[in-house]
């Protein structure tokens, strides 16, 4: 009985450090750009982010096809690629790697059964500023792997923008730490208990509960598990089509 427990517990070590190697190893795709020399045409996208200048993602974002965008699940994770230089001759010397923030997707072209985004394909559409780090220009598309990395660099706590009206809020979260992809959200208002909320499109969530005058918190999970509790980032008199920022974040 003895060994047979020991032996059941080294399996279930075993598939703990089997799932954190996951996460290291790298995956084949394909990568183009889009958005221009300054990546002003990455503005916006389907995420709802926006203005990334301003919202703290920069340049270096990409739009990834259906197969790795989930159905915005993916809005927010962060990729470190490399361009694979034993497929191609078009890749920048030495090697380089770029880390992205998703924001966008890039949908299937369904007039070309050979187009880069279409299911199954795993493909990224990344920012021209940060596909020229690791490719060269005139190639247009590289093979490349990619890989699931912490997200760094966010400066401050999570944002939450809050648009929409009474009984329906509609609620924009961005800069957000660690994994970066938000699986769940909840909110709490001053005088409810804790209410889960649902993904409307992209990186914006929705609730149908009444909470004007209220102060707002909230709870966020990334993909990965981990979740923090923004207390109170809303005073009692927020108001619609307003951003606030937490003091906590994924670090």
């Amino acid at each position: 009985m003895e060994k047979a427990i020991l032996l059941l517990l080294l399996i279930l070590c075993a598939s703990r450090l089997d799932g954190a190697a996951a996460q290291q190893y790298w995956t084949p795709a394909t990568a183009t750009f889009y958005g221009g020399s300054d990546a002003s045409g990455t503005m916006g996208g389907s995420c709802g982010y926006g203005n990334l200048y301003n919202a703290g993602y920069g340049t270096a974002t990409t739009a990834l096809s259906t197969a790795l965008y989930g159905d915005g699940a993916s809005c927010g994770a962060c990729f470190q690629v490399t361009c694979d230089a034993s497929r191609t001759q078009y890749c920048k010397p030495g090697s380089p790697s770029a880390t992205v923030t998703a924001t966008n997707f890039c949908p299937p072209n369904y007039g070309d059964p050979s187009g880069w985004c279409n299911s199954p394909r795993r493909h990224l559409d990344m920012s021209q500023p940060a596909w020229e780090a690791i490719g060269v220009y005139e190639a247009g598309v590289i093979p490349v792997n990619y890989r699931r990395v912490p997200c760094g660099g966010r400066s401050g706590g999570i944002r939450f923008a809050v648009s929409g009206h009474d009984y329906f809020e509609l609620v924009l979260v961005t800069n957000v730490g660690g994994a970066g992809a938000v699986a769940a959200a909840w909110v709490k208002g001053a005088g409810t208990e804790w209410m889960a909320m649902s993904r409307n499109w992209g990186a914006n969530w929705q609730s149908g509960a009444y909470l004007t005058g209220q102060s707002l918190s909230f709870k966020v999970q990334t993909d990965d598990g981990n979740a923090v509790v923004a207390d109170n980032v809303a005073p009692a008199n927020w108001q619609f089509g307003c951003t606030y920022q937490a003091s906590v974040n994924f670090y």
